[in-house]
């Protein structure tokens, strides 16, 4: 099969497109053909050498998540057939003995990604687990299944899991162009929150009014925690989602209102920051909430709400498997909103 891989850390020009060998399914494992796979920020920080999962192995083929036909399957596999839709859970919590890729589930510590830390979706074939694959339905394009999986449970589990965000709240979120943010937003606004949304350039704050936030910002011009006080007549917002990090971070905590939760899911600005003052923080009760890995029980009824709740598929571009390098260079340059995909 063909794939684009790397075997040392630098820039897009690394990239190798070539053959390798086709994957073989343990007894509990699918071979899944790879039909589509969308780009997360872990594909260009481990490319980097910015940061590598535990685990991390030359050569790589990166891909965290893939939609694609099930071509062959294992001796013990019952719960899906060749011919099978479906997209994957990437993380290699809850794997089977009888899987080549089990032994790698501590969520805390040494947590296997499918794309991550073993072979990806750059690729036409990829090994999946046969419990981490989930049917697509007829009418769901699979580069729409493939913009899924990070995005939505990495927003899901951290809006309600960590963040316990209810109906009536207000949520702040960052990045709103990221594709995790443009599931948060809809997130957010399906489960009866007001949405305050943040981004870096006016046309993505528009196309963020589109998605269904119901207030925007830029967050370069703009007094992100003074927005944040404005639209909630100075009582600040009841959470703020984030994954910036360093840039927002002492916005964001002003930006809060009494008993407020700042949710971190991220760090794309920074690994390090301030708290601006410590007064404000214990004297409003904040919270600071680091969002965990997600768990296996969640992935499915995420699946199920995203194919039944009618959520915007929201794709910037679409490139070939060849052009991974062209693909990584315009998420580095932040020309983007929503996911960026890869089809073999």
């Amino acid at each position: 099969m063909k794939a684009t891989l790397y075997t040392e850390v630098g820039g897009p020009e690394v990239f190798q497109f070539i053959d390798v060998a086709d994957p073989e399914p343990g007894a509990g494992d699918v071979i899944v053909d790879v039909a589509a796979t969308s780009l997360n920020r872990l594909d260009l920080v481990q490319r980097a050498g910015w940061f590598q999962m535990p685990g991390f192995e030359f050569p790589h083929i990166a891909g965290m998540d893939i939609a694609g036909t099930v071509s062959a399957v294992g001796d013990a596999v019952t719960n899906v057939s060749v011919g099978d839709r479906v997209v994957v859970d990437p993380s290699l919590a809850g794997v089977a003995e009888n899987s080549k890729l089990a032994g790698r589930g501590d969520l805390y510590g040494d947590l296997g990604i499918i794309g991550g830390t073993v072979a990806g979706g750059y690729a036409e074939k990829c090994l999946v687990p046969a419990s981490h694959v989930y049917l697509v339905p007829a009418a769901m394009p699979l580069e729409h299944a493939a913009t899924f999986p990070t995005a939505f449970l990495t927003a899901a589990h951290a809006l309600f899991d960590v963040g316990q965000l209810q109906a009536g709240e207000t949520v702040m979120i960052h990045a709103a162009g990221s594709g995790v943010s443009t599931a948060g937003i809809q997130l957010a606004k399906q489960a009866g929150a007001t949405v305050l949304a943040t981004a870096g350039t006016d046309e993505k704050c528009e196309r963020a009014l589109a998605l269904g936030a119901d207030y925007v910002a830029n967050n370069r011009t703009t007094d992100v925690a003074g927005f944040a006080r404005e639209v909630t007549h100075g009582a600040g917002v009841n959470m703020v989602f984030d994954h910036v990090g360093t840039a927002l971070f002492g916005p964001s905590l002003f930006g809060l209102g009494v008993h407020g939760r700042l949710v971190s899911c991220g760090n794309s600005s920074g690994d390090e920051a301030t708290i601006p003052s410590l007064g404000y923080l214990f004297h409003s009760g904040i919270k600071i909430l680091g969002s965990d890995p997600y768990r296996p029980e969640e992935f499915g009824p995420v699946w199920d709400m995203f194919c039944g709740a009618g959520f915007e598929v929201v794709i910037d571009s679409e490139f070939g498997l060849a052009d991974a390098g062209q693909a990584h260079d315009k998420m580095m340059q932040s020309d983007f909103f929503g996911k960026i995909v890869l089809k073999p």
